[in-house]
């Protein structure tokens, strides 16, 4: 009997065992706010540069929506402020775009995005000598954000902020 009972727990513990092991699908990979804002931005820079402007601002908005949520899981991360002033200077709001990159370099002085984008907003804004500033702090990164506007600032190349 205790002989049965023993071979019953064992059959039992083996197909448990065995079902459980090849029936579990593997976790799914969450995207977090910030990765899936990141997604946003980069078919609304692609729709922009189609011309168009309107599914651009709907991923720019979809964007923003989500930087907001995961700045108010993580708050005060550089990169999420640095996509929060260009989804918002993307929709039109350049003060509040600006508040957003001036609050990333407290925290991030050199943050290169920041850096860039606030670049371009102060040739947007026609604030030339500010752009100079912002220029100046990208001047050791070796790339062609860099050449390029530093050509628009100093008239050189059109501006397309």
């Amino acid at each position: 009997m205790l002989k049965n009972l023993l071979i019953i727990v064992a059959l039992f513990l083996f197909t448990t065992y065995s079902y459980s092991a090849g029936s579990d699908p593997k976790p799914a990979k969450v995207k977090t706010d910030y990765a899936k804002a990141v997604d946003a931005i980069k078919y609304a820079k692609k729709y922009e540069k189609k011309g168009k402007i309107e599914k651009a601002k709907k991923r720019y908005l979809k964007a923003q929506k989500l930087l907001l949520k995961s700045n108010k899981k993580k708050p005060l991360q550089a990169d999420t402020l640095n996509y929060l002033g260009f989804t918002t200077r993307k929709l039109g709001d350049y003060e509040t775009g600006e508040k957003y990159y001036l609050l990333g370099l407290e925290i991030e002085p050199n943050h290169k995005g920041i850096n860039e984008y606030l670049c371009e907003l102060y040739v947007a804004t026609n604030r030339i000598n500010l752009a100079k500033e912002r220029l100046k702090v990208l001047e050791t990164c070796n790339c062609e954000e860099y050449n390029e506007l530093k050509e628009i600032i100093d008239g050189k190349k059109q501006s397309k902020y």
